[in-house]
């Protein structure tokens, strides 16, 4: 499984709070998933993020 996270992100870091082993907001105020690969125990809390994402800017693969 696969997480990323588009252009549209707006930076309100719900991502980072909801799975920070998966999503974190860099300096450029812009969340990015920190992964290559979602571990299998993160699977349920990036799938909440990416349902909750408010501009829905995360992909789930």
């Amino acid at each position: 499984m696969k997480a990323t996270v588009n252009e549209d992100c707006i930076g309100c870091g719900m991502c980072e709070g909801t799975c920070p082993d998966v999503f974190e907001v860099g300096d450029d105020g812009q969340a990015h998933a920190i992964v290559d690969e979602v571990p299998e125990d993160a699977e349920d809390s990036a799938q909440e993020a990416a349902d909750n994402c408010p501009v829905s800017a995360i992909e789930i693969d």
